[in-house]
Formats: structure tokens, C-alpha cells, sequence
């Protein structure tokens, strides 16, 4: 293993050397601005070395450049306040010239509003009198109508002249009316057109007026952009002036650093700043030192052996590559799986954690401690006969998965236990009862009825000996398991894994050979898949899953259920509803999700029903 030291005492001086490099390389920069500074103030000595004179001549003909540079920056600044004072001024002419003209535009639009009201007024009124005309009109022909009407009755009323002498003097009473109608109409006709007159001259004048108000703010605003096209020209100026400054002052660094290298060599340090000087020695003193340091390194990576270097190197890399591969694979397989078997029909998962905390089982326990213990029983299944294991206390979920061959209904339980599963399996191990039978290195203890085996980190495979060795087999990818990814699972593991229990079925008719009957036959036939979760809190929630066949289908399936909620929601062979309320149906393609509060008899019978506790059907029914 010598190359692995080897190996970490190569990567110890390249990391000794990466930071001796980083710090030469900051005292290099550092030593350059010292000497920059020192050159700077010791001008003035640098006159009597001729070592330095072009430098000298070099330094006066760039801050002639400088003066020059910095008097036209002068200008422009000056010129660009005198552009801002002439668009302040503007702006405020502006301001003065367009209230003048506001002031001047008032009384006009006064005139105006008010001629506009006077029209609307006359338009009103001639339409006033329009109807008044058009009711003479409809007077007359429903008299000439009635006259019609007398003159047609068989046999004619015994006081027609009567009524023809009033209708008759109705209608020679028209004439009358609608020639001073037709006046009246006259002389609204002439008023309202002299409105409109009088308002055509003050929109006229208005018109004027707007444009004149138009006419000044566009002279001001071009005569700002104006200012403002030059204000930006200067200030483009003024940046490049200001860069050239820059750049003038930049090309003075070398002959700065030429003079302030050669006083530091000469040892002279200018009187208003000595401590010049004496910090670019201290920074030469530290460049000398790394330097040094970084060439001892070299020497001791030289006397290394290349060849345990290499097998370093080369496990190293191994090392990496191998990883490369493993942490994907380990990513991405599942945190966590339920081994079942890959023809599981229908699952049921007892949370047997949450049952202890929630209310209904308190109240029951309380209330009818037999009847509950039944129940819970019944719900574990196989599960209840795991020696030496309590399952209210230690375990934290029981798994049951169904099947159905030939007509006849196998069970396979996983127990997922809270804490370590060690000591049980340890117990089992001293237990002469069991018989250790290994399957491809698995160990699965039996006995004539029941066999047990650990199929993982907590979790047991429980049950009679041909199911716990079919899920070994499972675990072991001897037989094909329920694959995290298809459709049950998927759904199974949708509904909520905090709820007490959870019931999911591909073939949800099949349900009533696994289980007493819960559901109506015609909810079963009318979908592909079913799940159900509970949470036993008071009230019971329940959440229900149903896939059909088409979109169309659930869509159909949901109106149904909404529209007549009792025929498809009840326990089978009763009338106890599921739902204390109208369910929350929700529809998302071929997926049908209901929500409802299920009334507590309904939730003690579903209970029974699902651990087979109940009475038979009919009993129940009646």
C-alpha cells in the first residue's frame, strides 16, 4: 500500500504548491503597485539617475497630454450645464405659454358645453313633439279601426248612431290637433337648427383654439429634443474624454514602475514618503520567499517514484468510474417497495400506527372492546399469528395482497415493524418449533401452518408456508414482482399513506370473493379499477378511486353518481348510504375521484365487512 501514501503525499505538495503559487502571485501584483507609488512620489530624485531619463521625458509628454485632455473636459461640462439651463428654461416657457392658452380655451369651451346643451335640449323637444304626431296618427287609424269593427256587426248594436256620432266627433277633433302639432313642430325644427348653428360656430372656435394649443407644445418639445440630441452628443463626449484621460493616466504606470524599481534598488525613498520604500522591500522580501518555497516543493515532487504515482492515479480513476455507475443505479431504484407478487389482484394496507391515534377505534375499543378486537383481527389477517410480536405496539403497517386462482383466494401479508426487527428474528431463531429453510441464501423459518421470513430492512413476509416462499421469490427476482411502475401500484400508492387504511382492486368486481360485499354491483361493473382510503377521525373521511374505460365514460359514470348519489353509494345489501353529504366528485380523464364523510354506522359495517366480522348479508339487511 505504499503507493496510496505515496499517492497523498504527491496530492499534499501540489495542494502546498497551488497556494504558494496563489501567494506569489498576489504579492507580485502588490509589489507592483508599491513600486508604481514609489516611482510616483520619487519623481523629482529621478532626475539626477540618467538611467531613468527617458522615462522623464516620456512622463512630461504624457501630462501635457493630461492637461490638454482634462481642459476640454472642462468645456464640455461647462457646455453641457448651459444646455440643461436652456431646457430648464424651456420647459418652463412651455409651462407659462400653455396656461395661458388653457386660460384663453375655458370660456370658449364654456360657450361651447353650453350650446350643446341647449341642442340636446331642442332635439329632445322636437322628438317630443315627432311621438305627438305619430300618436294622432295611431288615434285615427284606431278609430277608422272601431268604425270598421260597428259597421261589420250582425246585427248592428241598438246605439250605433250613437257611438258613430262620438267616434265621429273624435276624429274631427284629429285635424285640429295635428296641424297645431305640425306648428309646434315647425318651430322646434327652426329653434334646433339654430342650436346647431350656434354649436357648429363654437366647435369651430374650440377646434382653433386645440390646435393653437397643439401648435405651441410641439414648438416646445421639438425645441427640447433639440437640446436634448446635444446634451446627449456632449455627454458622449464627455465619457470619451474622460476614457482618454484614463487611458493617459494608465500609459504612465511603466515609466512609474521603472523609476520606483530603480530607487528601491538604489535604496532612495522621497522625503514626503518614506514608508514608501520600505513596502516595496518588505513585498520583494515575501516575492523572494515564495519563490523559494515553491522551488523546494518542486524538488520534493521530483524525487517522487513516477511508477506508485501512476497505481495511485490509477485507483483513483478506477475508483471514480465505478462510482459513476453505482450512484445512478442507486438513485434511481425505489426508496421504498412493496414486494408483492406480480399477478396481485387487490391490496389492502392497515396503518396499524394510525389506528391507535384516531377516534373511531377509540370509541369502539371503549365502547365494545370485543367486537373491535375482532375487527382489528380481521383486518391484519395473517399477520396476527407473528410470535412474539404485538402488533398495536410494534408494528407500523400490515400490507395484505389478494389473489384469486382457479376461484379459490391467496393471501400474502408484508409486517412493517416501527423499531429493530433483529431481537424477533433472533427469538424465532431459539424457537425449536420453526424450521430454518433457506431459498437462494433467504432463510425462511416454518413450521406445519405458518412460516416467516425477513424479506426486509423492517419488514416481514408472514403467512402459510407456499405465500411467504412465493414472496422469498419474489424479493429475490426469482419470480416476477408487481412492478413499481405500473398501474395498480401507481394508484395504490396515490392514495394518501397517512390514512388508516387503504383498499385498491384491478378487478373491483372480484372484490366480493375476497372481501363480504361493500360496493354496488353496478359501481364494480362500471370500472376498470378501484381504490379506497379511510381516515377514522370523527367524522370518517373517505376518499374513493374509480378508472373506466374512456374519459367519456367518467364523465358519464360522475353526472350519475351526482345526480342520483343514494343508488350508487351504499353498502351492498343495505340501504345504509356511504356519504353523510353530497360526495366532491372530481374528474381527470379516465380517473373519477370522490370525497365524502361516511356516517359512523356505516363505517363500523364497512370495517366489519372488510375483516369478514359481520353478520350475513341478509341479516345485515334487515
Amino acid at each position: 500500500m505504499s503507493f496510496i501514501r505515496t499517492g497523498l503525499r504527491e496530492i499534499g505538495l501540489k495542494i502546498r504548491r497551488q497556494k504558494t503559487r496563489m501567494a506569489l502571485r498576489h504579492e507580485k501584483r502588490v509589489l507592483q503597485k508599491s513600486e508604481v507609488n514609489l516611482g510616483r512620489e520619487g519623481c523629482s530624485q529621478a532626475v539626477n539617475f540618467p538611467e531613468v531619463r527617458n522615462e522623464i521625458v516620456a512622463l512630461k509628454k504624457l501630462e501635457q497630454e493630461q492637461k490638454e485632455v482634462a481642459l476640454r473636459i472642462a468645456q464640455i461640462e461647462e457646455s453641457i450645464r448651459k444646455i440643461e439651463l436652456q431646457r430648464a428654461q424651456n420647459a418652463k416657457e412651455q409651462n407659462v405659454a400653455l396656461a395661458k392658452l388653457e386660460e384663453e380655451k375655458k370660456p370658449i369651451l364654456e360657450r361651447r358645453n353650453d350650446a350643446k346643451s341647449a341642442a340636446d335640449l331642442c332635439d329632445r323637444e322636437l322628438a317630443g313633439v315627432e311621438r305627438r304626431l305619430q300618436d294622432n296618427d295611431a288615434a285615427d287609424r284606431e278609430l277608422l279601426k272601431k268604425l270598421a269593427e260597428l259597421e261589420a256587426q250582425v246585427p248592428p248594436p241598438a246605439d250605433l248612431e250613437a257611438q258613430m256620432a262620438t267616434i265621429g266627433a273624435r276624429r274631427a277633433r284629429l285635424p285640429e290637433e295635428r296641424a297645431e302639432v305640425t306648428r309646434a313642430r315647425l318651430g322646434s325644427a327652426d329653434a334646433c337648427r339654430m342650436a346647431r348653428e350656434k354649436l357648429g360656430r363654437h366647435d369651430a372656435e374650440l377646434d382653433v383654439m386645440e390646435k393653437n394649443i397643439a401648435r405651441v407644445r410641439d414648438e416646445f418639445e421639438t425645441r427640447d429634443r433639440v437640446l436634448n440630441e446635444s446634451s446627449r452628443e456632449q455627454q458622449d463626449a464627455l465619457k470619451e474624454a474622460r476614457g482618454h484621460h484614463q487611458t493617459v493616466e494608465e500609459k504612465k504606470n511603466p515609466a512609474y514602475l521603472n523609476i520606483g524599481r530603480h530607487l528601491a534598488s538604489q535604496g532612495i525613498a522621497p522625503p514626503n514618503a518614506p514608508h514608501l520604500l520600505t513596502e516595496v522591500q518588505k513585498h520583494r522580501a515575501a516575492v523572494d520567499r515564495h519563490s523559494q518555497h515553491t522551488a523546494e516543493l518542486a524538488v520534493l515532487s521530483s524525487q517522487i517514484d513516477k511508477q506508485e504515482l501512476r497505481k495511485f492515479y490509477f485507483s483513483i480513476f478506477s475508483l471514480l468510474f465505478l462510482l459513476a455507475i453505482i450512484l445512478p443505479l442507486v438513485f434511481k431504484s425505489p426508496q421504498k417497495r412493496e414486494w408483492l407478487p406480480q399477478d396481485t389482484e387487490a391490496i389492502l394496507s392497515v396503518n396499524t400506527e394510525q389506528i391507535e391515534r384516531e377516534d373511531l377505534p377509540k370509541r369502539w375499543r371503549k365502547e365494545q372492546a370485543t367486537e373491535w378486537q375482532n375487527v382489528l383481527v380481521g383486518l391484519n389477517g395473517s399477520a396476527e399469528r407473528t410470535p412474539n410480536l404485538n402488533l398495536s405496539r410494534e408494528a407500523a403497517r400490515v400490507t395484505r395482497a389478494m389473489t384469486t386462482d382457479a376461484g379459490a383466494a391467496r393471501e400474502f401479508v408484508l409486517v412493517e415493524v416501527r423499531g429493530d426487527i433483529s431481537p424477533l428474528i433472533r427469538s424465532i431463531e431459539k424457537d425449536n418449533t420453526f424450521e430454518r429453510r433457506p431459498i437462494s441464501g433467504l432463510p425462511v423459518w416454518l413450521r406445519s401452518d405458518f412460516a416467516l421470513a425477513r424479506v426486509g430492512a423492517k419488514t416481514l413476509a408472514v403467512g402459510p408456508p407456499a405465500e411467504v416462499e412465493e414472496l422469498v421469490r419474489v424479493r429475490l427476482g426469482i419470480k416476477p414482482d408487481l412492478k413499481t411502475t405500473g398501474q395498480l401500484f401507481d394508484r395504490f400508492q396515490a392514495l394518501n399513506q397517512g390514512n388508516a387504511l387503504r383498499l385498491i382492486s384491478r378487478d373491483p368486481p372480484k372484490l366480493t370473493e375476497i372481501f363480504h360485499p361493500i360496493f354496488t354491483r353496478e359501481l364494480l361493473d362500471a370500472s376498470q379499477l378501484l381504490g379506497l382510503s379511510l381516515s377514522l377521525q370523527n367524522p370518517v373521511k373517505a376518499r374513493l378511486v374509480l378508472r373506466c374505460k374512456s374519459a367519456q365514460s367518467a364523465t358519464d359514470l360522475g353526472r350519475l353518481i351526482k345526480n342520483e348519489p343514494q343508488r350508487w353509494l351504499h353498502l351492498q345489501d343495505t340501504d345504509l348510504p356511504l356519504f353523510a353529504q353530497a360526495p366532491e366528485i372530481d374528474s381527470q380523464g379516465t380517473d373519477l375521484q370522490l370525497r365524502f364523510d361516511v356516517p359512523e354506522k356505516t363505517a363500523r359495517l364497512l370495517l366489519q365487512r372488510i375483516a369478514k366480522t359481520d353478520a350475513p348479508p341478509a341479516v345485515a339487511g334487515n
